[in-house]
């Protein structure tokens, strides 16, 4: 059964009428939203990165903030959403800046907990680059929490994944960790 049929299918179930004229075109519609919001199975990161690493000699911290993702909980299909803040210690290969945003998005567009994702990207960019470290910290609000259950708006769940120096180095993560805090 194609998915905008499951949607026709869904809307029956709660008890509504989907040949109504406001919800003619909803199964379609989201059937489409769902497609859209889940593209990141579709993709992979040779295809998002597209050869954009470069040799450079430049050994410091980059670091790459509020980085706005939207996901999907894997548990409610409920959105979450929030800012990644990536940083990575170049092994004299660095990435072009718009390709880290885009590992983020690939990995946030597919049915996520925010713990997979924040590990995903960091993995992802360790690999890619062979850095000699990479930190990832996400703070998200997420739908399940705020309109259902616990029903608790301000709350933000905040997750980090360290790798390489940022992990063995202290000095190195708290330097990553100064600089988000600095300069908010």
């Amino acid at each position: 059964m194609a998915m905008k049929e499951q949607y026709r299918r869904i809307l029956e179930e709660i008890g509504e009428d989907p040949d109504r004229e406001g919800l003619v075109k909803t199964p379609l519609r989201a059937a489409e939203s769902m497609k859209f919001l889940t593209r990141g199975y579709h993709q992979n990161i040779e295809e998002v990165l597209n050869g954009a690493i470069f040799e450079e000699p430049y050994d410091d911290m980059v670091i790459v903030r509020d980085i706005e993702f939207y996901s999907l909980c894997e548990h409610h299909l409920l959105p979450f959403f929030g800012r990644a803040h990536v940083a990575y210690l170049p092994n004299g290969r660095i990435i072009g800046v718009s390709k880290i945003a885009r590992v983020v998005e690939m990995f946030s567009r597919r049915l996520q907990v925010q713990e997979r994702l924040t590990h995903q990207i960091a993995h992802a960019l360790h690999e890619a680059l062979q850095s000699r470290g990479v930190g990832v910290v996400m703070e998200a609000q997420h739908l399940c929490m705020m309109v259902r259950g616990v029903e608790k708006q301000n709350s933000k769940l905040v997750t980090s994944s360290v790798l390489g120096l940022f992990r063995s180095d202290a000095r190195t993560r708290e330097e990553f960790m100064s600089l988000l805090r600095d300069t908010r």
